[in-house]
């Protein structure tokens, strides 16, 4: 634990203190006012609630967490620091789980600071309060396991570009894998109980159930698993590079 919470500090220092985790924050609240008002049609929808932001979270996501997991293990790689990591007294395990943590703060962080749109449509109008608390808490383990697949892929990437690319390859294929449309063209390619566990995979699925309000345990299992999942291949890849070295 103590390993834990020197690598949390020292990545949510370096995170305060660095443009790159900044630049994360002011593009995903751009980008979420520019989704929400202009793409979203937040005013002629003349609706009390968020749908209009949240139906655009898991794409923001989708672009912007692989940019902030890229650089969490592939910058140790290029900085030549990598080696003086795995060398100290901290296992695997707490050095990812401490970069991997503060990466989801920040994330938590860029989504509290959406807080205005929460406030405007209160103020118009008498939303659903507890849905739009529900569908925050969907969008953060949506962001959990898209960062857990990122931090995974950085620890193997030999670069950002490439963890970039890969992350964002994987994620579009969680997120599409369990829609109508991509299940309709994979029908008469695979069996159908493949396709039955194919389905489940899909993030946007599991997400689009939390939005609307419905808390099931199979949606927050099916995060949470895929976060732990993801975390431990990443463990067993910085294992076998420290022993490579």
């Amino acid at each position: 634990m103590s390993g834990l919470r020197a690598v949390l500090r020292r990545e949510l220092y370096a995170s305060a203190v660095t443009a790159p985790a900044w630049l994360f924050l002011i593009a995903f609240l751009v980008l979420a006012g520019v989704c929400t008002f202009f793409l979203g049609d937040f005013f002629p929808r003349g609706q009390a609630d968020l749908s209009a932001f949240f139906d655009f979270v898991p794409w923001l996501l989708l672009v912007l967490v692989p940019a902030a997991s890229m650089r969490l293990w592939a910058e140790e790689r290029a900085t030549g620091t990598l080696e003086l990591l795995l060398a100290l007294p901290v296992t695997p395990l707490a050095a990812l789980l401490g970069k991997y943590l503060a990466a989801w703060l920040w994330l938590a962080l860029a989504l509290a600071l959406t807080f205005p749109l929460w406030l405007t449509v209160v103020y118009l109008g008498h939303p659903d309060n507890g849905a739009i608390a529900t569908a925050y808490l969907g969008s953060l383990l949506l962001g959990g396991a898209l960062l857990a697949v990122g931090t995974s892929v950085s620890v193997l990437a030999r670069s950002q570009v490439t963890a970039f690319v890969l992350a964002l390859m994987l994620g579009l294929a969680y997120l599409l894998v369990g829609t109508s449309q991509v299940q309709s063209a994979l029908a008469g390619l695979l069996p159908p109980a493949l396709l039955r566990m194919l389905a489940q995979l899909g993030m946007l699925t599991h997400f689009q159930h939390i939005v609307r309000g419905v808390l099931d345990l199979g949606d927050l299992a099916f995060f949470m698993l895929t976060i732990i999942v993801w975390l431990g291949a990443g463990v067993l890849l910085l294992r076998w590079q420290g022993q490579a070295r």
